[in-house]
């Protein structure tokens, strides 16, 4: 596989560089059950790399929930108030993305959560966001239209940057099929920390996949190594 060299790096969040889907996991199963419904891991990878409002939206739908999409965020949104200050940084989030900050490589955040939500996850985490150059926040982001699949959150979190990189100059990380589709239509090379349940074969247009941000060797794509 040939790797373009790119300059510019922008990262999910959720499941990449933070441990939160766990948690997410644990609040839709916890309203499901209260109305006796089961939150399958079908039905969760079916909504990876998606915005709030359409998880909720689907789920509800696909479990006929006797809810409106409003009142199963807001369910959720009590146990999300317990869970979230506990998140931990993904192996490897913390050493890549400092790296790539001191190496004076432009990052930024695209992340399909609101401002609200990410408050709330990176509380014990404050000083992480600190590297990024910018942070754009898909559900509360008034230029960010639709969410993952549709490139638009990489391309509006791109064009952010000062010197306005062209799609291919970037290079994106997901965990999420949505996000890899997102990137790939944005015309961005994407790296991949998929969960490793999700077959490979939904991953086929990935620029490559690892199984851990550990694994991740800048040089590839022309990026400053790790200091030995």
């Amino acid at each position: 596989m040939s790797y373009q060299k790119v300059t510019h790096v922008l990262f999910d969040l959720d499941g990449l560089l933070i441990d939160s889907e766990i948690f997410y996991t644990q609040a839709f199963t916890n309203v499901c059950a209260k109305y006796g419904k089961s939150f399958t891991w079908e039905l969760k990878k079916s909504l990876l790399g998606f915005q709030g409002r359409e998880c909720a939206q689907k789920i509800v739908e696909t479990l006929d929930l006797p809810l409106t999409k409003a009142d199963f965020i807001r369910e959720c949104q009590k146990h999300y108030e317990v869970l979230f200050p506990g998140v931990a940084l993904m192996p490897g989030a913390q050493q890549l993305v400092e790296h790539l900050r001191k190496a004076g490589v432009p990052i930024a955040l695209a992340t399909s959560s609101s401002d609200e939500s990410v408050k709330m996850k990176m509380q014990s985490h404050k000083g992480f966001l600190d590297n990024f150059h910018h942070l754009t926040m898909g559900s509360s982001d008034p230029d960010v239209k639709q969410g993952k699949p549709d490139p638009s959150i990489f391309l509006i979190c791109a064009s952010r940057f000062p010197d306005k990189p062209k799609p291919e100059e970037c290079l994106v990380f997901e965990d999420a099929v949505n996000g890899v589709k997102a990137a790939c239509a944005a015309n961005m090379q994407v790296v991949v920390v998929p969960d490793p349940r999700i077959e490979k074969e939904l991953l086929k247009d990935a620029t490559l996949v690892l199984n851990s941000l550990e694994e991740f060797q800048p040089e590839l794509f022309g990026l400053p190594p790790f200091p030995h």
